[in-house]
């Protein structure tokens, strides 16, 4: 049973343990548990009150489970059901007990729209403690009543913040908002609860009313303007690309203008309406695929890990520790000296101090997770470590020099590198035991991208690749794992897409309308503007590392980044690259310049108009086409893993679910034909891979 009920002291705790899950989902059993529990209190008169509470240990409610949607044939059998859902919250609402939410660990979604149903919540101030509701990012709005009860209760800005992103928030977040009533340990929750009943029975609690700006522009004819300015920031995020926030948005309206079963009425429609659109099944898809990725694939069981090595004490070193450390593993930061790696923690601490600044971490939270962090400029340090991850320069004679240095001291080391081109094969001929050696590709900022690519070469050991895994998991990645060749998945995806970018700008095109066709099409920044992020000088190198493989085909690739940074031109952390940076700590805060003297590289300043649809289609298919090569080559091992690499390591755009899935979705036979048609034009880097031509002839998907 996913519900069981407790009676004792005229309290009724319904108990939420999903059986052989690590979380609590909203499903039909669930639903239909809570309706027979209701039904049973509502006539039970020894029962004063009733708690909602978890069994799991860090979840309250994960959210509904969202592989039941596929099950409906037809809106109308779907809108049947989240009515079913819908009535049980109102009848929540209005029981004539008091009813309360008990939330310890994670409380996401639909879980989080019961607890709003309910008419007190406490929440823990564990660190597993958070709540959101991420509908948005799945192409939906909050169906249960979430854009009815969530404005009223924490007033329209806060409500339209955490509906239209998705953003996690934490329990003193939650309290100064008015999400919860009470903040307390994790081991008082029953003794709160037990408090909070005595306090709703009795008719002391009595909620405070919404104040200032939030009730004005909550509950008066002002609320229009922040409705306006939503909408205004919607569309220029979004470029229209994605139908449910402009939903949320109107939910939200009908919920605060119109009665209350209409707005209720309202939201089921909208929600009804978004769940059938292509944009939600793409973003369905991606979360799928997330959560597949969730075990470990190795055939080995991992060993307990307690600590790593870290190498490499910069901004992706430093990363990196952060997130292993977050994970509850400690960590020894080794760099060159000891100064260096007490300044790549002091990164860590100042994004620590941020998280306790605004009350996401408690001091002792903060103070705990630093202590695992052991800043050194010695390798003994790393003794008896099982793995260490390198996040040094791409150069592969200072990682070999590296790995004898590790294996002196920890001969059964497994060594990852953090390289995003150079070959791990190449990388493992340094080692001892090659066997040992994987890729684990980041990608930066480490603390916000979710990917983690894992590198496997025909040497590396399963023990490898089950430890690796292990830590991306505890690190709270989503992972791919790809085969050993040029530029992996991600970078050799990525060099082709670049490489357009200058092909067009040698062309003539102008920087501003390349960037304005790609982010247009759905991609978070432009291809120029990413260059300029990852930097000139990596920009140069993969191309100098890829370039063989693309001449091999057919292809010519450009020189301009090579170029451009022999004239010393770095990027954005160089002051200056395709754009022009305002120095930091210079006053007022500045806008980036597109720096047109980077066109002396490309031909002068004269720049000419290239269509629109050209720029993204070229851009858009050799991406793609990349990626079906990898597929046939065998560098992938499933398009799921493509689509997971491409939108959370590359921002291919999210709402077409990654190029296979979009593949699907367009057409193989269309993409093909387009293919062809841009290799007559541009030439033989358009030629279509194989594999294309096979499922466009036979019909077939690459994602079922």
């Amino acid at each position: 049973m996913s519900v069981q009920i407790q009676k004792e002291n005229g309290l009724a705790w319904i108990v939420l343990d999903k059986p052989g899950d690590k979380v609590n989902i909203l499903d039909k059993e669930l639903i239909e548990g809570f309706s027979r529990l209701l039904d049973e209190l509502q006539t039970d008169q020894e029962s004063k009150a009733v708690v909602f509470i978890s069994g799991k240990d860090e979840n309250f409610i994960a959210g509904a489970d969202i592989s039941m949607f596929d099950t409906f044939s037809t809106k109308e059998e779907f809108a049947e059901f989240i009515k079913k859902g819908t009535d049980l919250l109102d009848r929540i609402e209005s029981f004539p007990k008091p009813v309360i939410a008990a939330i310890n660990g994670s409380c996401m979604g639909g879980g989080l729209e019961l607890a709003l149903a309910c008419h007190y919540r406490i929440f823990t101030d564990d660190a597993s403690t958070k709540c959101a509701l991420p509908e948005v990012r799945l192409g939906l709005l909050p169906g249960a009543g979430g854009t009815q009860r969530l404005p009223k209760t924490v007033g329209l800005p806060n409500a339209l913040d955490m509906m239209l992103t998705g953003k996690t928030i934490y329990p003193r977040q939650a309290k100064r908002m008015g999400l919860a009533d009470l903040v307390t340990h994790r081991f008082g929750l029953r003794q709160a609860a037990e408090w909070a009943a005595a306090e709703l029975a009795s008719g002391r609690f009595n909620r405070k009313p919404l104040k200032g700006m939030a009730r004005l522009l909550t509950h008066t004819p002002l609320r229009a303007l922040a409705f306006k300015e939503a909408r205004k920031t919607v569309l220029k995020q979004t470029k229209g690309n994605y139908p449910a926030p402009l939903k949320i948005i109107e939910s939200a309206a009908a919920g605060l203008r119109l009665s209350r079963s209409k707005g209720f009425e309202t939201e089921r429609n909208l929600f009804t309406g978004l769940a059938f659109t292509p944009e939600s099944a793409s973003l369905r898809s991606l979360f799928f695929g997330m959560q597949a990725v969730k075990k470990n694939p190795s055939s080995v069981k991992a060993e307990p890990v307690e600590r790593i090595g870290m190498i490499g004490a910069g901004l992706m070193g430093s990363g990196i520790a952060d997130v292993t450390a977050a994970g509850g593993i400690r960590v020894v930061l080794k760099d060159r000296d000891e100064e260096s790696a007490f300044k790549g923690a002091g990164l860590i601490k100042k994004e620590a101090e941020k998280k306790v600044s605004k009350r996401i971490l408690s001091r002792f939270q903060a103070d705990a997770f630093l202590a695992r962090i052991f800043p050194t400029g010695k390798a003994t340090d790393l003794a008896g470590i099982p793995l260490v991850i390198e996040a040094v320069f791409e150069d592969l004679q200072l990682k070999h020099r590296i790995i004898r240095e590790i294996e002196a001291v920890s001969p059964d080391v497994i060594f990852a590198s953090n390289t995003s081109s150079l070959p791990i094969s190449d990388i493992a001929k340094g080692a001892k035991k090659p066997e040992n050696v994987i890729g684990m590709h980041y990608f930066s900022p480490v603390q916000k991208m979710p990917l983690l690519e894992i590198i496997v070469t025909e040497q590396t050991s399963d023990r490898a690749l089950s430890l690796a895994y292990e830590i991306g998991l505890k690190q709270g990645k989503t992972i791919i794992v790809v085969k050993d060749g040029p530029g992996f998945y991600t970078t050799r995806i990525l060099a082709p897409f670049i490489n357009e970018a200058l092909l067009l700008l040698e062309e003539g095109a102008a920087i501003e309308d390349i960037e304005k066709s790609l982010t247009g099409f759905g991609f978070p920044v432009g291809p120029i503007a990413l260059i300029d992020e990852v930097g000139i000088d990596v920009a140069a190198h993969v191309g100098e590392v890829l370039s063989p493989m693309f001449k091999a085909r057919g292809a010519n690739p450009s020189t301009a980044a090579t170029k451009i940074y022999g004239e010393g031109i770095l990027g954005r952390k160089g002051g200056k690259g395709f754009y022009s940076y305002p120095a930091e700590g210079s006053g007022k805060k500045k806008k980036k310049t597109t720096n047109t003297d980077i066109y002396q590289f490309f031909g002068g300043s004269a720049r000419k108009k290239i269509a629109s649809e050209e720029i993204r289609d070229r851009m858009a298919l050799i991406m793609v086409n990349e990626a079906l090569l990898c597929l046939e080559e065998g560098i992938l091992s499933s398009p799921r893993d493509g689509d997971l690499g491409a939108v959370l390591g590359l921002g291919f755009p999210p709402f077409l679910g990654g190029p296979f899935h979009w593949i699907d979705q367009f057409g193989a036979g269309k993409i093909s034909d387009m293919l062809g048609n841009l290799k007559q034009k541009h030439g033989p880097r358009f030629k279509a891979a194989n594999i294309l031509a096979e499922y466009a002839k036979d019909g077939k998907k690459f994602r079922s």
